[in-house]
């Protein structure tokens, strides 16, 4: 484990006291934020947390809101209601860049990298708020948690593979070493073998060095073996929430997200048949 991240896990320890439900304390707690657009909200009134050391699951339907969900998180979306709050400071009102600042590291699905760039100029942009002596510094700890990359570093991104690449997108976002980082479907477009390794090896590894983790991700069954609590998101709502073991010992979790659409359906109808009343 590198300084730096040695110092990430001491803290992730001080803040580890266990709350009601065996969960770590939360350096992320979003409370009751909706947020869409031209002010038709797309999430509502969700509510969610994570803890350093811990991985949070968001799992969900296609079109469920998990996308807006997370623009709402970093601040590349304005909140329409409630608030985000970052190791105990509200960061509602501020900015995209200002979140970063504060501790978030963010790994979009696409565009995680820039293609043209070698693997070392990728890593070298996700420093660019670095002081330029302490650059190669932090490049060579990055390079001690993912070796695969020091064998690439000169290699232009565009000619890694799948599973390179998305390496490469998790390591440039930690240059800037976050407390809490989002991953926002990093398994797309990976082979199953690939995409295993990627949430099992990786994924763990930066729990493990006392980062928080929030996963976006499709392949359920796969992001449950390395989170430790999940939120069903459906029609933009949280339908319920619970430790990755009860959703694991779930015999049909796809059963979950339809019972879950279902219960959002009727509700969104409730209101019109009311009015007819």
């Amino acid at each position: 484990m590198s300084a730096i991240d040695g110092e990430t896990a001491v803290a992730g320890a001080a803040a580890g006291a266990t709350q009601p439900g065996g969960r770590v304390a939360p350096f992320l707690s979003a409370r009751g934020i909706s947020a869409g657009y031209t002010q038709v909200p797309v999430v509502q009134e969700v509510s969610l947390e994570v803890g350093l050391g811990e991985v949070v699951l968001i799992m969900g339907p296609n079109g469920a809101g998990k996308s807006t969900l997370v623009k709402a998180l970093t601040g590349a979306l304005p909140l329409l209601a409630g608030s985000v709050v970052l190791d105990g400071e509200d960061v509602s009102r501020s900015r995209e860049d200002e979140r970063m600042a504060r501790g978030i590291g963010y790994v979009p699905q696409v565009r995680d990298v820039f293609p043209p760039l070698t693997v070392v100029e990728n890593l070298e942009m996700g420093a660019f708020r670095m002081r330029s002596a302490a650059t190669s510094a932090r490049i060579q700890e990055v390079f001690e948690l993912f070796p695969t990359l020091e064998r690439l570093r000169k290699r232009q991104a565009k000619t890694l593979s799948g599973g390179e690449r998305k390496l490469l997108g998790i390591a440039r976002a930690l240059m800037a070493n976050p407390r809490l980082l989002i991953l926002d479907e990093p398994t797309a477009n990976l082979s199953p073998l690939i995409a295993a390794t990627v949430l099992e090896q990786t994924v763990s590894k930066l729990a493990g060095d006392g980062r928080a983790v929030l996963l976006i991700e499709q392949r359920v069954s796969l992001g449950l073996q390395v989170a430790s609590w999940g939120y069903v998101l459906t029609d933009g709502r949280v339908r319920t929430q619970q430790s990755a073991g009860e959703l694991r010992a779930m015999e049909d979790l796809s059963g979950l997200f339809l019972a879950a659409r279902a219960k959002g359906g009727a509700e969104r109808r409730a209101p019109r048949s009311r009015r007819r009343a």
